[in-house]
């Protein structure tokens, strides 16, 4: 028949491309304006039969990964101030919520900073017992999201049981400590730099310590990224556990699970405290008395 397309397989990326096109054609045909929105987007997936959980899910990722997106050259040169990880995953807000809660809480050592209408922010946990906890790491954990300033989570219910999942780590804090030490070490070479150059007879000499400087500064600089790449994979780490199912709710724990070993070895540390002061409270116990003792009655002087 005129007009219809011989039979073919299309690739992924070529579906990809052709989707793209369409819906390119098909927004080009409409008078938009200088935008649509929210309820028009779902109007027009529904005509073309994009479920809706699909696109709202697109549109909180548009909205996450704009808003993480930052510019300019200190960016650009040693890495981002704030690592974003979001994603779908199965399950009511209630649930998730209170499984993200016992994680944050018991496996990376984080405590609530502010309970917010739309998200959650923890921050590291304090006190003897929680550095303790992460200066052991008697488990091997390196509490990756405990060295960021924060961490902020948003869940947004979905259609049929699923939510979209949206962690922030703001790494503010470890920039800012590296571009102290970079900061530190560049000055601390051009000053050398300068020594060297009122030196008679060395001033050839004065690029040397300017580039040991400026080169480790770069390097100090640099390990940002790879520390704010680490949080990355922590946060991705998370997003596993709640769609796997690895990272269960406070309801499902509560059947009595093997405690870890640093809470173990903690209850037994506060138990001996405990028991030592006890201990301190109590009066000395009097002791026995001896059979010379002198206050036993005196020996008649008669015979039996």
């Amino acid at each position: 028949m005129a007009g219809e397309l011989a039979p073919r397989k299309i690739t992924r990326e070529q579906l990809e491309r052709i989707i793209q096109r369409a819906a390119e054609l098909q927004a080009g045909e409409m008078d938009t304006g200088e935008g649509i929105s929210e309820q028009d987007l779902l109007k027009l997936g529904a005509e073309v039969g994009i479920p809706g959980r699909f696109l709202r899910q697109a549109l909180y990722e548009e909205a996450a990964g704009g808003a993480a997106l930052e510019r300019g050259l200190v960016s650009r040169l040693f890495g981002p101030k704030v690592v974003l990880a979001y994603r779908v995953v199965p399950g009511d807000r209630a649930t998730i919520d209170q499984a993200i809660t016992r994680y944050m809480t018991d496996e990376e050592a984080l405590t609530i900073k502010r309970r917010l209408p739309d998200r959650t922010v923890w921050e590291r946990q304090k006190g003897l017992l929680a550095e303790m906890k992460r200066g052991l790491s008697l488990e091997g954990k390196a509490y990756q999201l405990a060295r960021a300033a924060d961490v902020s989570v948003q869940l947004t219910a979905l259609e049929d049981g699923y939510c979209h999942t949206e962690l922030a780590a703001d790494v503010g804090n470890l920039r800012e400590t590296a571009l102290a030490g970079a900061g530190t070490l560049a000055g601390a070479g051009m000053l050398a730099a300068a020594v060297v150059l009122v030196v008679p007879g060395l001033g050839l000499l004065a690029p040397l310590p300017l580039l040991l400087g400026l080169g480790l500064a770069a390097v100090v600089g640099g390990s940002h990224r790879r520390k704010a790449a680490r949080v990355q994979v922590a946060l991705e780490q998370v997003l596993d556990g709640l769609e796997s199912g690895g990272i269960r709710s406070a309801q499902r724990l509560a059947a009595g699970p093997r405690a870890s070993t640093f809470v173990r070895i903690a209850s037994e540390i506060k138990k001996s405290v405990g028991d030592v002061a006890q201990t301190l409270r109590e009066p000395p116990a009097s002791p026995p008395r001896s059979p010379t003792d002198s206050t036993l009655p005196p020996r008649t002087s008669g015979h039996p």
